[in-house]
């Protein structure tokens, strides 16, 4: 992982979309298949059409160590685009972890790898290998642009896409929000004057 990817790792995302004015979340449907995998990585993008997963093969053998494979499976729910086997080999060759607009299969071996899978669930049909598709291409994942080398990370609470050209300044806001939130917790949480002095200021301002 390289150094600036690093210091994402341990700002939840919530912050990350917040610095982001919340333009580059995943859909909500793409969760982690545990709720404790954390994910950063640069994005090495993959384009199949339904129910074809040879482009996903290449892409496992092309990425770079530390990579995220993000997949546009085109929302797909029926074939998934990958089991345990092929998870597996991702993760013995480096890959930081998967992120998938569609589904996979073989759930229960998947986490026995305890390797980060975000996706929108499991089903049972396997893809098929006719060899359509693309690798290390601008997509749409979730209902958000990915371009090759963006940054990737994700968490309980689901997955942010951070562009390339901004990273750098979503890395100070997003620290910037989290300190934020950390000295309101110190500061009001379990303090009822606290907490009502907070909501008054609130929705004065509604007003």
């Amino acid at each position: 992982m390289d150094h600036l990817a690093a210091k994402f790792r341990n700002i939840p995302t919530t912050c990350i979309s917040d610095a982001m004015d919340g333009l580059n979340n995943l859909h909500p449907s793409i969760k982690p298949l545990k709720e404790e995998y954390k994910l950063v990585g640069r994005a090495y993008t993959v384009k199949i059409p339904v129910g074809d997963n040879l482009a996903v093969l290449k892409a496992i053998n092309e990425a770079k160590q530390g990579d995220v494979l993000v997949i546009d499976a085109k929302g797909d729910q029926y074939r998934a685009i990958a089991g345990d086997f092929v998870v597996g080999m991702a993760q013995t060759l480096g890959i930081s972890g998967l992120v998938v607009d569609g589904v996979i299969r073989d759930i229960v071996g998947i986490k026995e790898l305890n390797f980060p899978v975000f996706c929108k669930g499991t089903t049972v049909a396997a893809s098929g290998k006719a060899g359509v598709g693309e690798v290390n291409v601008p997509i749409s994942c979730g209902g958000t642009a990915v371009l090759p080398g963006d940054l990737i990370v994700g968490d309980a609470d689901g997955v942010v896409v951070i562009p390339q050209a901004n990273e750098q300044e979503v890395l100070v806001k997003s620290l910037e929000k989290w300190r934020k939130d950390q000295q309101r917790e110190e500061k009001i949480s379990g303090n009822p004057e606290a907490i009502r002095k907070h909501l008054a200021e609130l929705l004065g301002k509604v007003k």
